[in-house]
């Protein structure tokens, strides 16, 4: 398969060696591309990630979705964004106008900041620390605290109360998505991105295959726990128009409303992204020991294996999401606490049980 530090160290070598540039100026350029490039990838997925999500919902109310802007609808979402991009963007009366203006920010740092984390390709990972699964809860909570922030800086009651709901669900549903990732630490060994990756990678490796029972119940449970965490429906309370207006972002217009919109959408992806990486082996390709269809399989980019697996899992997550109603508050609280926590819990001890006596593949 494709290493792809093969190009960076080629660019690296560019910079210092033919450039002649100092270390300072290499990494200064370096991080520039790299950030430029993550912004790149975060705004073109966003982009097919909400068409996808009208195509995918007109597909189950039986309708047509976008089809008049461009051809087959195409350009519609383009033209949204030109729509937010001229909205005025105003705040409200005796509103805090530091934390308003302030939290849609730390939500849309703290999505990019996961996103980086993502594994895209052999040797294609920006952020690869040896705690890294440790850095994507960390980083991943500071859009909680955007979303409270929000609403309590509105001076609006609704926006108060459905930041609070917001607040409680993520906090709730980050226990059970912690102790799915601990078990995969477990089975891989490593918190590594690129380590747990490596350790699926060979015939019959994903997770989900060598670690039997306790790997896929924890792989259904982060699911679960990752739409609540994104803000998804069914788990949409946080937003429910019914009772809360707009949510804890109802007093937002223009890109205000816009980066709320755009984070949401690209936590499907990253939720996505992370199931793929820790259960199903992020870019490594399908291998079942036979050596001329493994060979075949690796000729296929990572990236390629990457995107696939993850818009499979996007596909399943907006499956769930046009297909179950939405739930109370205290429906979404007895899931999580009464359900999944001790779930995960048990699956955790069930793993370790599995690891210490070799009960897995």
């Amino acid at each position: 398969m494709f290493d792809f530090s093969i190009v960076t160290k080629w660019f690296d070598d560019l910079l210092r060696i033919t450039c002649g540039l100092s270390d300072f100026w290499t990494i200064l350029i370096e991080c520039i591309v790299v950030g430029v490039l993550i912004l790149l990838a975060y705004a073109t997925l966003a982009i097919v990630l909400i068409f996808m999500e009208r195509k995918v919902c007109a597909y189950f109310q039986c309708r047509l979705g976008p089809m008049r802007v461009g051809p087959w609808g195409l350009l519609q979402v383009f033209a949204d964004v030109f729509k937010m991009l001229i909205k005025e963007i105003f705040g409200m009366d005796k509103s805090d106008k530091l934390l308003y203006y302030l939290a849609p920010f730390l939500v849309i740092v703290a999505s990019v900041g996961t996103f980086s984390f993502l594994p895209w390709n052999k040797g294609a990972l920006v952020l690869d620390f040896n705690v890294g699964v440790f850095l994507i809860t960390a980083i991943s909570s500071i859009g909680i605290i955007g979303i409270f922030m929000a609403g309590w800086g509105s001076n609006n009651k609704y926006s108060v109360v459905s930041a609070m709901r917001g607040a409680v669900q993520m906090i709730s549903y980050e226990i059970s998505l912690g102790l799915c990732l601990i078990a995969a630490v477990v089975l891989t060994g490593t918190m590594q991105v690129s380590g747990i990756v490596d350790a699926q990678t060979g015939p019959w490796n994903w997770l989900i295959i060598k670690g039997h029972v306790p790997a896929i119940i924890a792989f259904l449970v982060f699911l679960i726990a990752g739409n609540a965490e994104a803000n998804r429906g069914p788990f949409d309370l946080a937003e429910a128009e019914s009772e809360l207006t707009a949510g804890y972002h109802t007093e937002y217009s223009g890109m205000g409303f816009g980066f709320y919109y755009l984070a949401e959408y690209l936590n499907l992806f990253v939720i996505s992204g992370i199931a793929t990486t820790v259960f199903l082996g992020g870019w490594a390709p399908i291998n079942i020991g036979i050596e001329g269809f493994d060979g075949l399989m690796n000729l296929i980019p990572g990236v390629v294996w990457f995107l696939g697996k993850v818009f499979v899992v996007v596909w399943l997550l907006m499956w769930i999401r046009w297909t179950f109603p939405r739930l109370r508050i205290d429906q979404i609280l007895k899931l999580e606490w009464k359900y999944l926590m001790p779930l995960a819990l048990l699956n955790l001890v069930l793993v370790t049980v599995c690891v210490a006596f070799g009960l897995h593949f």
